[in-house]
């Protein structure tokens, strides 16, 4: 098991969690992915939403995948994923969707990624969000394996 780096940072609104998904989404690459989790309302969609807006190519309405399941943008660093995987009942149907496929070559943005199963891929970075102690504020957790996360993440907490 490699060691995983932990980053907390506290958002005392939505545009500053807007601008650390954007400080997060400038470090991305195709074949990483971010895990989503949070209770219902907490900012999953918000946060994903805000990442992917700040790559995009030509701006775009970016709605919740929650009845689509995958939602899927072209961006400067390429492909971008973002699927909420609220309604799965079975790991199966993941690849079904061919997310396992865009887990090596796209962005992967996944909420409630507790339905992958051991679908999920090693080296992504989780991300819980939790509500604050004040309205709209929220406490953002990363962590992720590996030396390379540990770098990245101790930029994120600059922004």
């Amino acid at each position: 098991m490699q060691d995983r780096a932990t980053t907390t940072i506290f958002s005392d609104g939505p545009d500053r969690t807007c601008a650390i998904a954007a400080r997060l989404g400038a470090m991305l690459s195709p074949g990483d992915t971010v895990l989503l989790t949070g209770d219902i309302g907490a900012g999953k969609t918000h946060f994903a939403r805000c990442l992917i807006q700040s790559l995009l190519l030509l701006p775009e309405d970016v709605p919740s995948p929650t009845f689509t399941l995958v939602q899927t943008y072209e961006a400067r660093p390429g492909a971008i994923w973002h699927a909420d995987l609220y309604r799965l009942t079975d790991p199966n149907d993941v690849s079904e969707l061919g997310l396992t496929e865009a887990f090596e070559g796209a962005i992967c943005l996944v909420e409630w990624p507790d339905r992958l199963g051991d679908l999920a891929p090693e080296n992504a970075l989780s991300l819980e969000i939790t509500n604050g102690p004040i309205a709209d504020a929220r406490i953002l957790t990363f962590r992720g394996p590996g030396e390379t996360w540990a770098q990245k993440l101790a930029e994120i907490e600059h922004v």
